[in-house]
């Protein structure tokens, strides 16, 4: 039996997983649900799970989907990922509105185009913040190289973007 590398991934990465259920999930106690939920659908699948990055990829992967899944069946809106569109209470429901759907087209482009391995840098990156050194160390990996996959990430995302807006605007 080989249930290291899921336990090790659920106790070092803990926090960083209740940030992720937090963004869609309006309480705390719900987001630690979430990790329960989580940790008791991959622990049948503990033995096929062979390294720690992999039991962080099902384990965000499967946090995520289990978090929409009860955001749709409680029909609680999804809380906002991003702290800056929150910060414009002056902004008509239209711009709002567009705001949002921007924002769901680069996730859409960022879970279409990238690598799995250019995801999880760039979330790790952007969304929970952590430096580069941290993903490096996490991902053993050379800083130089975690810096030039997040780079050719987000040129990948601003290039499809481009694209797709000017193709729109012809």
């Amino acid at each position: 039996m080989n249930e290291e590398p899921l336990i090790t991934a659920f106790t070092r990465l803990r926090k960083g997983f209740l940030r992720l259920a937090s963004r869609f999930l309006p309480n705390e106690e719900d987001a630690d649900d979430a990790l329960q939920d989580a940790f008791c659908r991959l622990w049948p699948r503990r033995n096929q799970i062979h390294s720690s990055q992999e039991a962080e990829a099902l384990a965000v992967t499967t946090i995520r989907n289990l978090c929409i899944d009860r955001t749709r069946k409680e029909k609680v809106p999804l809380v906002e990922l991003d702290a800056e569109r929150d910060a414009h209470p002056t902004e008509s429901v239209e711009e709002r509105m567009e705001r949002e759907e921007l924002f769901q087209e680069v996730e859409a482009l960022i879970d279409r185009r990238l690598s799995p391995l250019q995801r999880l840098i760039l979330r790790k990156k952007e969304y929970e913040e952590q430096s580069i050194e941290d993903i490096a160390k996490e991902l053993d990996m050379q800083q130089a190289a975690v810096r030039m996959q997040l780079s050719r990430a987000r040129k990948t995302i601003r290039e499809c973007y481009r694209k797709r807006h000017n193709y729109e605007a012809e």
